[in-house]
């Protein structure tokens, strides 16, 4: 894998494409850290820069919008504004060097921010592109999906002892509640689903899974009208 942070500048190669996470730091119930989102957008950038010949692994962007967990002690949100502008900043400036510029998001609250800042960007001629880190069938926050990840990714920062079921409603009953009154009243442990039977084993398929479909889709370079690549 190569590193935009690990080389100097006459190193780098011409018009090079630039893979770049996007997390936040926010709860992840009493047994993931707060960097959950950060450390699967980061594993996943990487996996499918060492699958991209050319590729570079930007530092990841740590924070980002999190409103929703802010009720609960070590959430820091920029918001979705301030996310967005420091996303068509991002994409201005890396775009005077990279040939396309591909955002790996880890975390669900900042979709309205990629959905407005990258075609932004895109409008003013930069090939900007974004991609989700989604798991179809997996469940919202915290619950075996996420453990299972990060039992693969980062197992030595699970606190298995602690993990705890949430709220085990399905998400599309949970978003008004969620939209209007946060997380902490929908779930007051932060988890949304179960995490019992997590295992490495099934995060690593996951996260597998989600690399397989990322590396055709960047060969393909297919961008919606909100500047997500198609997989």
């Amino acid at each position: 894998m190569t590193s935009l942070g690990a080389v100097t500048w006459p190193e780098l190669p011409e018009r090079p494409l630039l893979v770049v996470p996007l997390g936040a730091v926010e709860q992840h119930g009493p047994h993931l850290p707060l960097t959950t989102d950060t450390a699967v957008a980061t594993a996943a950038a990487g996996a499918a820069v060492d699958r991209l010949p050319g590729a570079l692994l930007a530092p990841a962007l740590a924070y980002g919008a999190s409103g929703e967990h802010e009720d609960f002690p070590g959430t820091v949100s920029l918001g979705t504004e301030a996310l967005t502008g420091l996303l068509v900043e991002y994409g201005r400036s890396a775009c005077r060097w990279a040939g396309r510029v591909l955002i790996v998001n880890g975390h669900g609250g900042n979709l309205d921010a990629l959905r407005t800042a990258v075609p932004r960007v895109r409008a003013e001629g930069r090939d900007v592109a974004w991609f989700p880190c989604g798991f179809p069938g997996g469940d919202a926050h915290a619950g075996r999906t996420e453990t299972s990840l990060m039992l693969h990714v980062e197992p030595e920062q699970v606190r298995r002892d602690r993990a705890v079921t949430g709220e085990t409603a399905p998400i599309g009953e949970l978003l008004p509640r969620l939209r209007a009154e946060g997380v902490r009243a929908v779930s007051p442990n932060g988890v949304l689903g179960d995490p019992g039977g997590a295992s490495g084993a099934e995060g690593e398929a996951l996260l597998a899974g989600l690399v397989g479909r990322l590396v055709p889709g960047v060969a393909a370079w297919r961008v919606d009208d909100d500047g997500r690549l198609r997989s």
